[in-house]
């Protein structure tokens, strides 16, 4: 079985800050307007701009493809994304993620050892979501298995009670967090709020490291917030146990989520995070 690199050590730093690359709406998609070099202009101008703020990673997603396929997206999906991947992977030096909306797994692991990325993002890898998409199902035992068969050093970060969803069944969002990673082997995971750019709660989050921590793991899966992180929230976020962050729409112009990156949001967020860690 193939080692895969722990997914803290991926990272130059010890409370990393990973920047969203919202990609505009892809080929055969309803919104999109027919322009290629604009999706890829726009990716690359938003990566560099969160590299340029000092962002510690990125993730990359087909933000724009709504309304999502549950979990196969088209071929010609799975190529664009790859394409636009493989040129932000080569402008930027800081470790890039993929998430294939709305749970391809299979496409987001492909398109990661492509282009030699460095994670994916699965939004349900164990149990069960209903979702605007339907019902979907965690297929934690298709991706570990593929990404042993394409012998891929990508790291898995798993969402539990993932956002713009409802979990099926009465599992504690500590319960979902160790099936995660102990049961579906999930390199770390993702505590969220209800939907993009909403407030995460902090209990939340206290009581997924709590969760992981008890288990004494020598080196236990990091938990990253995945929504609502702002400047004013992000020490709050650190405090209550979150080993990382995933920051979108505050790093927005207007703190809008579908606009371009902004360079002065970038900084702020930075530098809020450093501010927070040189007090310890």
């Amino acid at each position: 079985m193939p080692t895969t690199t722990p997914l803290r050590t991926r990272f130059d730093a010890d409370r990393p800050v990973v920047g969203m690359v919202h990609l505009p709406p892809l080929p055969g998609a309803p919104g999109f307007d027919g322009d290629r070099d604009a999706v890829r202009t726009r990716a690359l101008e938003d990566a560099r701009r969160l590299e340029a703020g000092g962002i510690d990673g990125l993730v990359l997603e087909n933000f724009g493809d709504a309304p999502f396929h549950p979990d196969d997206v088209p071929k010609h999906t799975v190529a664009e994304m790859t394409a636009v991947a493989t040129e932000v992977t080569d402008a930027v030096a800081v470790p890039v993620g993929i998430n294939v909306l709305r749970n391809d797994a299979d496409a987001a692991l492909s398109v990661a050892a492509a282009v030699d990325a460095n994670f994916v993002r699965v939004n349900v890898h164990v149990g069960t979501a209903a979702t605007d998409q339907g019902v979907l199902e965690g297929r934690a035992h298709e991706t570990l298995r593929l990404r042993d068969r394409i012998d891929a050093d990508v790291a898995i970060l798993a969402d539990v009670h993932v956002k713009h969803a409802t979990p099926v069944g009465d599992r504690s969002i500590e319960r979902a967090a160790l099936e995660a990673v102990e049961r579906g082997r999930a390199d770390g995971v993702i505590v969220s709020g209800p939907g993009t750019g909403d407030e995460t709660a902090l209990e939340d989050v206290e009581r997924v490291a709590d969760a992981l921590d008890a288990t004494d793991a020598a080196d236990r899966a990091p938990v990253f917030v995945g929504s609502g992180v702002t400047s004013e929230t992000v020490g709050d976020c650190f405090a209550a146990g979150a080993d990382g962050v995933i920051v979108g729409t505050a790093l927005k112009e207007g703190a809008e989520t579908t606009n371009p990156v902004s360079s002065e949001r970038v900084g702020d967020l930075v530098a809020a995070r450093d501010s927070d860690s040189s007090s310890d």
